[in-house]
């Protein structure tokens, strides 16, 4: 229930004050009247009898807004400021001469009575939504489309303390569904068919569709059999590249013998470490080996004659 806005909490203020005010009015329009006619009747202290009835009246509405707020509400204190009402306006009819009297005297007390109900109505309804316990009302249309169904609604809304009129009508659209479903399963006879426990808690709204074991087809259908979807293809592996063979280690031997041929045509100059690294494609401490080596035999064939050339000395023996 939303709050009310401070516009509409001024026009409530108003509205209240003025019905005070006519209320009031048609209190002392009420006490004339009935006084009047009390002194008729015989009444030692005429006042005493509009008094104790008008003032009754806003005094048991009270006493029933406080025991509903207190939860200790009784039935019957309701209707007493309803009885009191009754009486006060019958005496006021009954002080009037005319019909159009007695109208008039019969409508001022009417004034008070109405505003004081209207009050009680309002505080007793906030009260009911701040607890909990104040029972929702079933739209007039759907008692007048379909009264029958609409009394079994209100039946068990009264008889299981539902106050929610929308929770009401979910629990008859899951009763629906059950009965539907009990129906399909156990066919015209499922009234005698349903299990007890099943029948009972159909009755209370209770049974829903999903607690309910599976319906039993009657005449089953075998199922077509879907063709299985192809399998997404998968990615080809990647084969890991073959390891390249190691070459085989050169030795020392080897790196001279490849020197001798690549540095047939070079220079002593030209021979360097560097030079025979990047030619032999090897580690510049075995460029470096080569190079004293191949350095070494090429000093060495400039030192020795050569094996053909015969010594002047052995030539003078010869002669």
């Amino acid at each position: 229930m939303p709050p009310l806005t401070r516009p509409e909490m001024g026009l409530a203020g108003v509205g209240a004050l003025a019905a005070a005010g006519v209320g009031a009015l048609g209190l002392i329009s009420s006490f004339d009247a009935v006084s009047l006619a009390a002194a008729r009747w015989g009444f030692g202290e005429p006042w005493m009898l509009p008094v104790g009835i008008d003032t009754a009246i806003p005094v048991f509405t009270v006493a029933n807004l406080l025991l509903i707020r207190m939860d200790m509400a009784l039935a019957w204190v309701r209707f007493v400021p309803w009885v009191l009402t009754l009486v006060t306006c019958g005496l006021n009819v009954a002080a009037g001469d005319g019909m159009w009297a007695k109208v008039a005297h019969g409508t001022m007390p009417l004034l008070w009575v109405v505003f004081s109900e209207i009050g009680a109505h309002i505080y007793a309804v906030r009260i009911g939504a701040a607890t909990g316990r104040r029972m929702e009302k079933i739209r007039f249309s759907r008692w007048l489309l379909a009264p029958l169904s609409t009394f079994a609604l209100w039946r068990r809304m009264t008889l299981w303390e539902v106050t929610s009129y929308s929770t009401a009508l979910g629990m008859e659209r899951e009763r629906l569904l059950a009965r539907a479903d009990l129906h399909e399963r156990y066919g015209r006879g499922w009234r005698r068919k349903t299990p007890r426990r099943e029948r009972v808690m159909l009755r209370m709204g209770e049974l829903a569709p999903a607690t309910g074991p599976a319906p039993v087809a009657t005449d089953p259908k075998p199922e077509p059999v879907q063709a299985p979807e192809p399998a997404a293809p998968r990615p080809p592996r990647k084969r890991p590249a073959k390891a390249k063979p190691a070459a085989p280690q050169r030795t020392a031997a080897d790196l001279l013998s490849e020197a001798r041929t690549a540095t047939a045509d070079w220079t002593d100059d030209a021979v360097n470490a560097e030079a025979l690294r990047k030619a032999l494609r090897c580690g510049s401490a075995s460029a470096r080996q080569v190079r004293d080596a191949l350095l070494a035999e090429r000093a060495a064939s400039r030192t020795l004659p050569p094996a053909d050339v015969v010594p002047a000395e052995a030539e003078g023996v010869a002669a």
